[in-house]
């Protein structure tokens, strides 16, 4: 009945093959008469088709005459005709999903029909594969064919120049690997300057090992780090002049938009202190800012009340409720000049310049695509993430290969031994072998029990991926004895040598289970490709990690079992029950890994949020000849903000402070007496508002009067870039040091995720004032120096994915002529050993 049941509503899968066979039957429709065309005729088949999509005809209308033009032209230069089911493949790619290809199916000629036909937009596509070696090779092999074809192939691997890069990305299609596409991202919205960017909108991507790419790496964030190190003598220093100052006298303290800005005599006394002509002129920018955020941390935070110090930190106290928040930190170098005032260690400001995850990076492409010869146990993952639907594509034929029962033991050691016989045995009569391990460590114990028995053997290790590919196409050899771990070799085919068929192919042989079936499946499938014979097993252990830390009662029942029954431990047992007991141990680690993926995303989703409008504000900076206008919204938009802080929401005049919107105003634009109380008293918000927008202008106009045009124009957009660019690399710090307390919120009976989110939002509209205020204090007030020019905060490097604490904070260093009994420089009054020189 479920039988008859399954031929009249056939399942998901079943009618999406159903489907793609019928497309691959269209396509077969034009084989004849593409046959019939010459090389020359086939090649301006490009041409044509570029001009009918300039027409505006669909590709998917297109699809199956363009499937039969690179068919033909596969079978001329490659030698390689795609099969029907490789078409399905191709078609199912082309919709935007992931086609589910097993080893040896030929994934890679599969994606030469999608790659093509969407290459004919001249938008470009991008083929993502997991190393360079790969991504060498594709391009050079299926770059033939692309070029008989009239296309252009690029080829993106690092240590390129940034005109080598440009170039390799303005091709038709662009190999390269994951790791490189993304900082690529990161690194063109750094430049300053849109000549500097290479990557053209993220348009189509296949991604070969797609389960690899978006499942296995999609936790690990790619990071520039920036390589310059910020003093922290500068702290200190503002923090000591910062002391010398008298309130009304040197500075005016705004409690209600908690500012401070220094008066005339203010100025001039930081210009006389620090030894400088103009405190306002450009390149005094990082000074200006650390003698700002010195007077706020000691003019404005309050010790027992914004913070407390436990343990030699400083912990901020949140303002509504008292708590103590650990772990978060203020961002902007406040941090750092209140562990100044209270003569703390001073912790380097974090240098990360830009981050972002590969699940971000990749769904910002307008369609996305990948294969693999595993992912249909991902496939909630993939659909609920990434919008892909994972389409089971059936072998060209049936699969030969036997998968036996697991073999388990009492014992890792029992195992070993097991193992090692059954791998001299099948060596001795010249069956080839692959033993698949899940650590590295493990590869070299069995390579040492081999050494011991006398059989030669390959250690496979991803340090060379050249080496890696020659020593796997090797591996189908009569009597080669190959010991990997379960990743390595993708994307490369074992080829049976001669007479290995008669010995029943290649012997998969797994030293334990993964705990994603996923990859298991990966490693089995290295054998019967095509059609081929083979066999596999996996040997297991009562020790095994997966068993200890996921096993049920019931394979701790089987253990006491054996243990009673007095089993050696070389002496196996196949049994069903532990086959449920390691799937069951598998989909219980598979759904942790996902829920882990899932609840990252919506953590970084906050950060996506952020990172798109900086970049697109960026990229408008960029982009635009004139930035007055973004300027003057700034300006405006600081002018709200004041008016709103010292009028609230009173209707009662008499209850405003006009003269601490003067006193505001006259530190960004004002001139003295340009406006007066007098002037805005009787007047309500948006007539005050009015008022100041207008004379803003008036100044505005001045200085660019002043100046010539050009100048005006590149002064606006060094402002912005600078400002914009360092509050951006706080706020990264800022939002990770957030994220890594906030779990604590939990024992408070608050969700985590939704604490991050709106604390999140609140830091980033912080941000965005405090970039309009220094941009709105630095375009008015700032000198246009003649040799004006764009600089970088700070020089960054792409930092290995797989590389931790790179971005540490370290604290400040003692310097050599400090005595410990010396008064400490951060101006505290106390001796440098009870001060700074605490940490020593």
């Amino acid at each position: 009945m479920k039988g008859l049941l399954r031929k009249i509503i056939p399942n998901g899968n079943e009618r999406q093959i159903s489907r793609l066979q019928k497309i691959a039957d269209q396509v077969e429709t034009f084989s004849d008469a593409m046959k019939k065309l010459s090389d020359d005729q086939l090649r301006n088949k490009t041409e044509e088709y570029k001009e009918r999509i300039q027409k505006g005809e669909k590709l998917d209308k297109m699809l199956p005459e363009v499937y039969a033009t690179v068919r033909e032209a596969s079978e001329r230069v490659l030698g390689m005709r795609p099969f029907p089911v490789q078409i399905m493949g191709a078609a199912a790619l082309h919709e935007g999903n992931i086609a589910e290809m097993k080893t040896g199916e030929g994934k890679t000629l599969s994606a030469t029909m999608p790659v093509y036909l969407n290459a004919l937009t001249g938008k470009g596509v991008h083929v993502i594969t997991v190393n360079e070696y790969l991504a060498k090779r594709d391009a050079e092999e299926m770059g033939e064919l692309y070029n008989f074809l009239g296309l252009t192939v690029g080829l993106n691997v690092s240590g390129l120049s940034k005109e080598e890069k440009a170039e390799a990305y303005a091709a038709d299609i662009t190999y390269g690997t994951n790791n490189e596409f993304g900082f690529d991202y990161l690194r063109d919205n750094m430049v300053l300057y849109k000549e500097e960017m290479v990557q053209r909108p993220l348009h189509y991507s296949i991604i070969d090992e797609v389960d690899s790419v978006l499942i296995d790496e999609a936790r690990t964030p790619l990071i520039i780090s920036g390589s310059a190190e910020k003093s922290t003598t500068l702290y200190i220093q503002a923090n000591q002049f910062v002391r010398t100052l008298k309130e009304e006298d040197d500075y005016n303290v705004d409690i209600k938009t908690k500012n401070v800005q220094l008066t005339e005599d203010g100025i001039t006394k930081a210009e006389k202190f620090f030894a400088i002509e103009n405190l306002y002129d450009y390149k005094n920018v990082q000074l200006n800012h650390h003698i700002n955020q010195a007077m706020k941390a000691n003019f404005i935070m309050q010790l027992d009340m914004d913070y407390v110090v436990q343990e030699e930190e400083v912990v901020i106290v949140d303002s509504f409720t008292g708590r103590l928040m650990a772990g978060r930190r203020y961002s902007d170098g406040l941090h750092q000049a209140i562990e100044a005032k209270e003569g703390l260690v001073i912790q380097r400001e974090s240098m990360t310049l830009a981050t972002i995850t590969f699940q971000n990076y990749f769904r910002m492409y307008d369609k996305l695509s990948g294969m693999t010869g595993t992912a249909k146990t991902e496939e909630e993952e993939f659909r609920n993430i990434y919008n892909m639907n994972v389409i089971a594509i059936p072998t060209n034929k049936p699969i030969a290969r036997m998968d036996y029962p697991d073999l388990v033991y009492k014992s890792t050691k029992g195992k070993f031994q097991a193992l090692s016989r059954e791998i001299e045995e099948r060596h001795r009569k010249g069956q080839p072998i692959l033993v698949g391990t899940v650590a590295v460590e493990t590869s070299e114990l069995i390579s040492q029990f081999l050494k011991k028995q006398g059989v030669p053997h390959n250690i496979l290790n991803a340090k060379n991926h050249a080496r890696e590919a020659e020593i796997i196409e090797s591996a189908g050899q009569k009597g080669a004895v190959t010991i990997a771990t379960n990743m390595a070799g993708r994307g490369t085919d074992i080829k049976l040598g001669t007479g290995v068929l008669d010995l029943g192919g290649l012997f998969i042989l797994g030293t334990e289970r993964h705990e994603s079936r996923r990859i298991d499946n990966q490693l089995r499938g290295r054998s019967g490709r095509q059609g081929d014979p083979g066999e596999s097993r996996f040997y297991i252990s009562m020790e095994d990690e997966l068993m200890r830390r996921f096993g049920s009662d019931n394979m701790m029942n089987m253990m006491n079992m054996m243990n009673r029954l007095g089993m050696e431990e070389d002496q196996p047992i196949e049994s069903k029950l532990v086959s449920r007991a390691v799937e069951s141990a598998q989909k219980r680690v598979e759904g942790n890994n996902y829920d882990a993926r899932k609840q990252l995303l919506q953590y970084d989703d906050v950060m996506r949020q952020q990172r798109e409008i900086i970049y697109a504000q960026r990229a408008e900076v960029l982009e635009s000849d004139n930035l007055r206008e973004i300027v003057e919204t700034m300006l405006t938009s600081v002018i709200n903000r004041v008016v709103d802080a010292h009028t609230g929401d009173e209707d009662i005049q008499e209850e405003w402070d006009h003269q601490a919107i003067i006193d505001h105003a006259k530190g960004i634009f004002l001139q003295e007496g340009q406006v007066t109380v007098k002037d805005i008293k009787g007047l309500d918000k948006e007539e005050i508002v009015e008022l100041l927008v207008e004379k803003m202008k008036v100044n505005y106009d001045e200085k660019e009067e002043s100046f010539e045009p050009e100048r005006m124009r590149e002064f606006e957009k060094v402002i912005l870039l600078r400002s914009v660019d360092r509050k951006w690399m706080d706020h990264i710090d800022a939002m990770d040091q957030l994220r890594q307390g906030i779990h604590l919120r939990a024992y408070g009976q608050n969700d985590p995720l939704r604490e991050y989110q709106f604390e999140g939002y609140e830091m980033f509209e912080d941000m965005v004032a405090e970039i309009e205020e220094e941009v709105a204090t630095y375009i008015m007030k700032a000198q246009v120096e003649s040799n004006l020019k764009r600089e970088k905060v700070a020089e960054g490097k792409a930092v290995n994915p797989k590389e931790e604490g790179s971005t540490k904070a370290k604290p400040v260093k003692k310097k050599q002529d400090i005595g410990r009994n010396d008064p400490c420089p951060c101006g505290s009054g106390k001796k440098y050993k009870n001060c700074h020189g605490k940490a020593e």
